[in-house]
């Protein structure tokens, strides 16, 4: 038989990769989608899969949306990617991350304990829930301390999930997911508004990239990779939590390095009182520049996770390494831009 499966946040970046793995495993895809963008197919448009899902209009934190979303679809699984899932923007619009992020998750899990309790659940947690590390290798056993309002949102994701788990049996997981990019990254996240002004200068559209913490640390996969973990955990015959990453740890600044020397670019690193004058992109010269105004108000500085049990349990292990993954973003801006 067909599996029909239901994504929230299927026009974002994780969306659009698991639709296109879904899809290539022969599911009827289904996609819960609040038009509030000018383009939400763009994504989908770019895998070439926008006109092989089908669309339901409805809103994550509207109840009857997601009754009628899982009556419609016939979802026998349902994965929740939808979220306000940009930190930064967290802390300008905290409740409206509240709801869409937190609360939301359990309108959703309410809609399958009421239309069908036998469809399988993913939760889309983070890394960003461990925020003030408590281990220096962050795993499922881990005390959470989040650092942001989309981390605290998430952290009632996540325990919502594992308790109608617990309490009704519905088989319902988290992925606990570490960064992951690809060039479908929105380009309010550092690594592609990196890769895409480099390529804005490259084609002399920018002078300069101004960053924040460039000393952050974080552990960086492929999307495309981590939504092969997602698959597995509805497969598996029990509900569980698991921590999805590389196990490797880069800063911004070497996210910038290795993006500037694809786009063939040397570096000029300016603090935050430092300002130099513009320079000719025909040089080959790029400056960085750190903007004190993209610091966030509660940093988290490091952040590396340990998926020994992904690897043990699912059978899941990254195919895309750091480098190919920075090489792969900054050649798509490059290509874009042309």
């Amino acid at each position: 038989m067909t599996k029909h499966a239901l994504i929230t946040g299927i026009t974002g970046q994780d969306g659009a990769y698991l639709a296109q793995l879904l899809l290539k495993k022969n599911y009827q895809v289904h996609g819960l989608i609040a038009r509030r963008s000018t383009d939400p197919l763009g994504r989908l448009r770019e895998l070439g899969i926008a006109d092989q899902v089908q669309l339901i209009d409805g809103d994550l934190i509207d109840l009857s949306s997601m009754i009628r979303a899982m009556e419609k679809s016939q979802a026998t699984e349902v994965y929740n990617l939808g979220a306000q899932s940009f930190v930064g923007t967290s802390w300008d619009q905290p409740i409206l991350t509240a709801e869409v992020t937190g609360t939301a998750v359990v309108k959703i899990l309410e809609a399958i304990r009421i239309v069908n309790p036998e469809a399988r659940f993913y939760q889309a947690s983070t890394s960003e829930m461990f925020g003030q590390i408590q281990e220096a290798i962050q795993s499922e056993r881990t005390p959470f301390h989040p650092r942001s309002p989309y981390g605290v949102a998430k952290l009632y994701g996540h325990w919502i999930t594992v308790n109608y788990r617990e309490s009704f049996g519905l088989h319902a997981s988290s992925g606990i997911l570490f960064n992951h990019e690809s060039p479908l990254r929105g380009t309010e996240f550092v690594t592609r508004k990196i890769t895409l002004a480099l390529a804005r200068i490259r084609h002399g559209l920018q002078e300069v990239l101004e960053l924040g913490n460039l000393d952050s640390k974080r552990d960086w996969g492929f999307a495309g990779d981590y939504v092969r973990a997602m698959w597995l955990m509805t497969q598996q015959e029990q509900p569980d939590d698991y921590v999805v990453a590389t196990g490797e740890t880069w800063t911004v600044r070497a996210f910038v390095e290795k993006a500037a020397a694809h786009a063939e670019f040397d570096l000029i690193w300016e603090g935050r009182e430092e300002k130099t004058q513009g320079i000719d992109r025909r040089s080959g010269k790029v400056i960085v520049r750190v903007n004190p105004a993209f610091y966030r108000p509660a940093e988290v500085d490091i952040l590396i996770g340990d998926p020994g049990k992904a690897h043990q349990k699912l059978g899941w292990k990254r195919e895309v390494s750091f480098d190919a993954l920075v090489q792969m973003m900054a050649e798509a801006d490059l290509r874009r831009l042309v």
